[in-house]
C-alpha cells in the first residue's frame, strides 16, 4: 500500500508539472499564431479545429490501447507526441506547420488524458479514489493559474524568442510527465477475455445503460461550463457587462481559487452524498451561475457592480467543477468492468471533446448574431437539464455506483499471476 501511495504522488505530481507547462502556452496560443507568425483570425480558428479534430480522431484508438498495452505505455507515447506538437509550434515559421503542430498536441493530449485516469483508478482503492480525482483537478488548475501567470511576465510580442522559450517550458513538462509516469509499476489487472476485438469495448459500453445515460449528462455539463469560459462568457462579460479584460483575469483567477482552496471541503461534503444528487446539485449552482450573469449585464453602467457579478459568476461555475472533480471519474470506474476501463475513461474524454467543441461553435453563432439573451437562456437550459438528467440517471444506478456504498476495489487487490496482466 505505501508502495501504491508514492506511485500514485509520482503521478499527481507529473500531472501537476504538465498543467504547469501548458500554463506557458494556452492563455497565450491566440496571440502567438496571429500577431508572431502572421496567421489571420481564421486561420487561429482553423488551428484550435485542427487541435480538437485531432483528439477526437485519436481517442477511438486511444481505449483499446491503454486496455490491451497498459495505460503507461499510452502515456508515455501520448506525452512524447505532444511534446513534438510543442516544440512543433514553437518553431513554426508557416501556417501548415503552426497546423501540424496542433494536431500532434492535440492528438497526444487525447491519449494521455484517459491513460492518466486509467492509472489514477488502477493506484487506488474505492474509498480514497474520490480524494484522488479531486487532487488531480486541484493541481491540475494550480498548475496551469501559476503557469500563466509566470508565462505572461516572459512573454513580450515584439521577442518571438519569448514564445519560443514558452512552448520550450511545456514540452520539457511534457517529457517530464511521460519521464515520471514511466517510472510507476501498476497493480495487476485481469486478462482481457480471449476473443474480445478492440471495438468489443464500445459495444458494451453503449449496452451499458447507466454508463450511456453518464455519458449524456456529461455532454450537457461539458457544453454548459467548459465549453463557455473562452467563448461566450468571455465575450458577455466584455460587450455587455462591459467589463475590463484586467477584471476579465481576476473572474478567472477566482475561479482557480475556488477550486484550489475549496476543493476538499466540497469533497468532504460530498463523500457521503448520491453522486447523482451531486451532479444534480451541480446543475442548479450553474443555473445560478448563469442568472448572476445576466444581472451583470442589466448593471453594466455601474463598473463595480458589473465587475463583481462576473466575478461571482466564474466563482459559483468553479463550484461546480469542485463538485464534479470527485464525481464523474470515480463513476466510471465503478461502471466499467476493469478489463475495459481504458475504453471507458476514452469514451467519456471523447464526449468532453466534442461537447467543448460544439459549447464555443454554439457561442460563436449566438454572439456573433448579438443573441445574447436567447444564449444565457439556453444555458440556463442546459443547466436545468443536468438536474434533471442526474435525477433520472440515479434509478440505473446500483447503490455502489451511486457512491452510497463503498464496494471492494477488484483492480488494486487481484494479485498477480499467469492470468493476470501488469502495464
Amino acid at each position: 500500500m505505501v508502495a501504491t501511495r508514492g506511485a500514485l504522488r509520482r503521478i499527481q505530481l507529473g500531472n501537476a508539472l504538465s498543467a504547469f507547462g501548458s500554463g506557458f502556452t494556452v492563455p497565450f496560443l491566440f496571440v502567438y499564431v496571429t500577431r508572431v507568425r502572421d496567421l489571420s483570425a481564421g486561420q487561429a480558428g482553423l488551428m484550435f479545429s485542427v487541435l480538437a479534430i485531432a483528439a477526437l480522431c485519436a481517442l477511438p484508438m486511444v481505449g483499446p490501447a491503454i486496455d490491451r498495452r497498459g495505460p503507461r505505455s499510452v502515456l508515455a507515447l501520448g506525452a512524447t507526441v505532444a511534446a513534438l506538437g510543442s516544440l512543433t509550434l514553437g518553431l513554426a515559421r508557416t501556417g501548415m506547420f503552426v497546423m501540424l503542430g496542433a494536431a500532434l498536441l492535440g492528438a497526444g493530449i487525447a491519449a494521455i488524458q484517459p491513460a492518466l485516469a486509467t492509472m489514477i483508478v488502477r493506484l487506488t482503492t474505492a474509498p480514497t479514489r474520490a480524494r484522488a480525482f479531486a487532487l488531480q483537478f486541484t493541481f491540475n488548475n494550480l498548475g496551469l493559474g501559476i503557469g500563466g501567470l509566470i508565462g505572461g511576465l516572459i512573454v513580450d510580442e515584439s521577442r518571438p524568442a519569448s514564445f519560443t522559450l514558452l512552448f520550450a517550458i511545456e514540452t520539457a513538462m511534457f517529457l517530464v510527465l511521460g519521464a515520471v509516469c514511466g517510472t510507476v509499476r501498476l497493480p495487476a489487472i485481469p486478462a482481457v477475455p480471449a476473443g474480445t476485438t478492440p471495438g468489443a469495448g464500445f459495444r458494451h459500453l453503449l449496452r451499458n445503460r447507466a454508463m450511456v445515460r453518464l455519458c449524456v449528462v456529461s455532454a450537457v455539463i461539458f457544453f454548459t461550463c467548459y465549453g463557455q469560459f473562452e467563448s461566450g462568457l468571455t465575450a458577455f462579460a466584455t460587450e455587455v457587462s462591459r467589463i475590463s479584460p484586467r477584471m476579465l483575469g481576476v473572474a478567472l483567477a477566482a475561479n482557480t481559487a475556488v477550486i484550489v482552496l475549496g476543493q476538499l471541503t466540497v469533497l468532504r461534503i460530498t463523500q457521503r452524498r448520491r453522486r447523482s444528487t451531486v451532479i444534480a446539485a451541480t446543475g442548479l449552482v450553474w443555473l445560478l451561475a448563469w442568472i448572476v450573469t445576466a444581472v451583470s449585464g442589466l448593471v453594466h453602467d455601474d463598473s463595480v457592480a458589473a465587475a463583481s457579478t462576473i466575478v461571482v459568476t466564474f466563482a459559483l461555475l468553479g463550484v461546480g467543477e469542485s463538485l464534479l472533480a470527485p464525481t464523474l471519474g470515480p463513476m466510471v470506474a465503478d461502471l466499467a468492468p476493469a478489463h475495459l476501463l481504458g475504453q471507458y475513461n476514452a469514451a467519456q474524454s471523447l464526449v468532453k471533446q466534442l461537447a467543448m467543441a460544439a459549447g464555443p461553435a454554439f457561442a460563436g453563432v449566438m454572439v456573433g448574431a448579438g443573441l445574447y439573451a436567447p444564449y444565457l437562456g439556453v444555458l440556463m437550459a442546459c443547466s436545468i437539464l443536468i438536474t434533471v438528467l442526474a435525477l433520472r440517471m440515479r434509478h440505473s444506478l446500483d447503490p455502489t455506483q451511486n457512491g452510497t456504498v463503498v464496494a471492494e476495489s477488484t483492480i488494486t487487490r487481484q494479485p498477480a499471476g499467469p492470468q493476470a496482466l501488469t502495464a
